[in-house]
């Protein structure tokens, strides 16, 4: 009984704490605004890039979900594998790695699909997803699991972006997963 009395609850992780926060908090400012909020600072779209809120969008994209469904469904992803990267690399070098997945998966959205919209955190999961692969990589070894979650992860979203009509953009699931590889690979080799 003695091990429950020191049993303590510890703040792990600020950074995949405070993105999952911000993200509910955007979700509950969409709500209140009859989707308002999505619109104007929570997905990226083609628009003039004198609008002073277009390069903002390039980085809160990640922040917004359509519903507490996709909100949940990120989110759960985002703090299972968050924490042991926020532990092995540290805030500030995941904030650097979702800020850059936010702005390349921005950046494709804005120049090559002028008309869609793209909101969600699903491109920075899947950068998650490959960058934990490489958390077991040595210099100058290659882990099969990094390979085998590769393949997997990418293959499924090109068979998906291929075969699948649906509004899920399957392009920023892949440019996750390629920025994971650069990312994980630039972490890797210094």
């Amino acid at each position: 009984m003695t091990e429950l009395s020191t049993l303590q609850i510890r703040f792990n992780a600020p950074l995949i704490l405070g993105f999952a926060m911000v993200s509910l908090a955007a979700l509950v400012l969409d709500s209140l605004t009859r989707g308002a909020a999505n619109r104007r600072l929570f997905s990226v779209y083609r628009c003039s890039l004198y609008d002073p809120l277009a390069l903002v969008r390039f980085f809160t994209h990640v922040l917004g979900h359509t519903s507490i469904e996709h909100y949940m469904g990120n989110m759960l992803l985002l703090l299972l594998i968050g924490p042991s990267l926020e532990e092995r690399y540290g805030a500030g070098v995941l904030a650097v790695c979702i800020a850059v997945t936010a702005l390349v998966t921005g950046l494709v959205e804005f120049l090559f699909f002028p008309r869609h919209s793209l909101l969600g955190a699903s491109g920075v999961i899947f950068m998650m997803i490959v960058l934990t692969s490489f958390t077991g990589a040595e210099r100058g070894v290659i882990p099969v699991t990094l390979i085998v979650v590769t393949v997997l992860y990418l293959g499924r979203e090109i068979v998906n972006g291929m075969t699948d009509k649906s509004n899920v953009s399957q392009l920023a699931h892949i440019v996750g997963g390629v920025c994971g590889l650069v990312l994980g690979y630039l972490l890797h080799i210094r």
